[in-house]
């Protein structure tokens, strides 16, 4: 991370997390083949319906971080959810965890709108994912809400 990136309790600060979420997740979808520009052309998007997140531990200046995003829930009409956690590399210390929930958005009339056709096919859950995220301890599902670790 930069220095500017870093708050005035020498943290990481919020927004810059909900930025690197946001990054990370136009990366995610430009490999299933739904980049910027694709949306664009097609005049839909996905847009945050919701957001939830845990900060776990605060990151600090040059700490290095993993980034990673899973499409945990997709209708295929019209809403899909990704997770989001960001760990820190040289302990595997958990630092942030999120859910983002989204909808497809018609860009012309700034509705909502059913998924175009590169986007039901796009946008599935890996059904290990999806496996994966149902074996998750309750605990670890339910950010946003107070829990013991």
């Amino acid at each position: 991370m930069k220095s500017d990136e870093i708050d005035e309790y020498d943290h990481v600060n919020n927004a810059v997390y909900l930025r690197w979420l946001d990054g990370i997740a136009w990366s995610h979808s430009a490999k299933l083949g739904l980049s910027l520009e694709h949306c664009l052309a097609l005049r839909r998007g996905m847009a945050v319906r919701h957001t939830r997140v845990d900060y776990l531990k605060a990151a600090e200046l040059d700490e290095d971080l993993l980034l990673g995003t899973w499409l945990v829930a997709c209708d295929g009409q019209l809403r899909c959810t990704r997770r989001f956690e960001i760990l820190g590399v040289a302990g595997g210390s958990r630092v942030l965890e999120a859910e983002i929930d989204y909808f497809c958005l018609n860009l012309e009339t700034g509705r909502p709108s059913r998924f175009p056709r590169e986007f039901s096919e796009r946008y599935e859950v890996i059904p290990e994912v999806a496996a994966a995220y149902a074996n998750l301890p309750h605990s670890y599902r339910q950010i946003g809400s107070p829990r013991a670790r």
